[in-house]
């Protein structure tokens, strides 16, 4: 009997297998109270599994890959039990876990969230939870975590890969399924955004405090309002539905519209795309439908010259030596959107994964048309873009830097072995955990809800609890 941990949901990354993302919107997920029907679907030792729980992380898993296979509630399930075999062995191992490490890692995730939302009272009206019942909620979480982690640490930390199990591991892949690989780049951008001046700031504000009063006083309903003034030409007048479990939407933004009662209007704030009033429509638990009106306080032409010198002071550094473009990045840029920004990354773009290896139909076209002028290496002079098409009038400024480039091939050990080296050590790993699971959970006191007893994943698990009489 093997028990084969499913590599497409399971394992992230040397040190992320089977770990809880504890970001915002895992925070955010698990907020609400439980459901009335919430169920104990599994237990492990003294560990339980809630049928929220696994609610929560498939909707989790949905939003990084897009999409779920058919089995997935199976395969998550699967993913939940194996932290907490992890987590469970490490308690009997006595792995250090200390509580300070513990504290530490808690107060990043908060300080994260406060970043996240702008500030601790946005953060805690959008959670619904002080900053103390946050920590609280969380804390065991955590330690579970990162006891899992030390454990998957101590499991596959000795696993190495020679040179020679490389070339075997590619020597046994057929070659009619060797991938072939598009041309990818490695790509990065420091972006500054214009800074218009606070008087014309202060007009844009004034202009939307106007349209306010007008929908407060039944001269024009907020409808109307919205179609001829709101610079978001994709909703306009149209009715917004916003899910606060869903990242793609800005904090500022659903702060203030989850502070609204049905009919109420906001007062005008500020978020990363401009400027905002919000009426609310309807709302009910994470799900409100609103209106609103959106308007950016225009750049002029000295606005955009101040930030392209500034850039070009930037881009002079680089080259200089006096920093790296990484470090440029971090320090200077403005790229700094919730889902696709590049500040926290180095200034480099990722997939999903976390690889900076992209191919050219992911990038922004505007960038292709770029590197066809660019060599690997070089970065671009500030050029003037437009960030988001539903805002036509939001212009920003960018440097392009180009880390890399390849051309179109077929995988091969010479132009590849990075990669073929990370696929045969992380088959290795594979291998090495699947041999824990296998002598390691029967260990374990286990019971299964039924409706989960015919999961593929989950038979052998079920097998092995049979065999030690749990």
């Amino acid at each position: 009997m093997i028990m084969r941990i499913k590599s497409s949901l399971f394992c992230l990354g040397l040190f992320s297998v089977l770990t809880i993302q504890a970001d915002a919107q895992t925070y955010v997920y698990n907020t609400g109270n439980k459901p009335a029907a919430d169920k104990i679907i599994a237990i492990l030792g003294d560990k339980i599994v809630l049928q929220s729980d696994l609610e929560n992380m498939l909707i989790k898993q949905k939003e990084q890959y897009n999409h779920l296979p058919p089995n997935a509630s199976c395969m998550v399930l699967e993913q939940m039990l194996s932290q907490n075999a992890l987590t469970l062995q490490a308690e009997r191992d006595s792995l250090p876990v200390s509580d300070d490490e513990v504290e530490q890692n808690l107060e990043h995730r908060v300080r994260y969230f406060i970043n996240l939302y702008g500030s601790q009272q946005k953060m805690e009206q959008v959670l619904g939870m002080s900053i103390y019942q946050i920590k609280d909620k969380y804390r065991q979480d955590i330690k579970d975590m990162l006891l899992a982690q030390a454990m998957q640490k101590k499991i596959v930390d000795e696993v190495k890969i020679t040179p020679t199990e490389v070339q075997d591991f590619f020597n046994k892949i057929p070659k009619d399924s060797l991938p072939f690989f598009k041309s990818e780049v490695e790509v990065g951008q420091i972006v500054i955004n214009p800074k218009p001046s606070p008087e014309v700031v202060e007009y844009t504000i004034n202009q939307l405090k106007g349209l306010r009063e007008e929908a407060l006083s039944n001269k024009r309903p907020f409808e109307v309002l919205a179609n001829l003034y709101s610079k978001d030409l994709a909703t306009g007048g149209k009715i917004l539905t916003v899910d606060r479990t869903q990242k793609m939407f800005d904090p500022q933004f659903v702060a203030a519209a989850f502070r609204l009662k049905n009919g109420e209007i906001s007062p005008v704030f500020k978020s990363q795309f401009g400027y905002h009033i919000i009426q609310m429509v309807s709302r009910e638990g994470n799900i409100a439908k609103v209106r609103h009106i959106l308007l950016i306080p225009p750049t002029t032409q000295i606005d955009l010259q101040k930030a392209i010198t500034r850039l070009d002071s930037v881009r002079a550094d680089i080259i200089a030596g006096k920093l790296t473009f990484g470090e440029a990045a971090t320090k200077y840029s403005d790229d700094d959107n919730i889902q696709t920004g590049t500040k926290n990354t180095g200034g480099m773009f990722t997939m999903p994964d976390g690889s900076t290896f992209m191919n050219m139909n992911d990038l922004d076209p505007a960038i292709v048309l770029l590197l066809d002028s660019m060599k690997v290496g070089t970065i671009s002079q500030p050029v003037v873009y437009t960030p988001n098409e539903r805002m036509a009038e939001q212009r920003s400024v960018r440097i392009v830097y180009l880390k890399s480039r390849s051309k179109p091939h077929q995988e091969s050990l010479q132009e590849d072995y990075s990669k073929v080296q990370a696929q045969a050590l992380q088959e290795k790993q594979f291998k090495v955990l699947n041999k824990w699971f296998n002598e390691h959970i029967p260990d374990f006191y286990l019971k299964i809800d039924p409706a989960y007893a015919q999961c593929d994943d989950l038979k052998d698990w079920i097998k092995s609890a049979a065999v030690k009489g749990h």
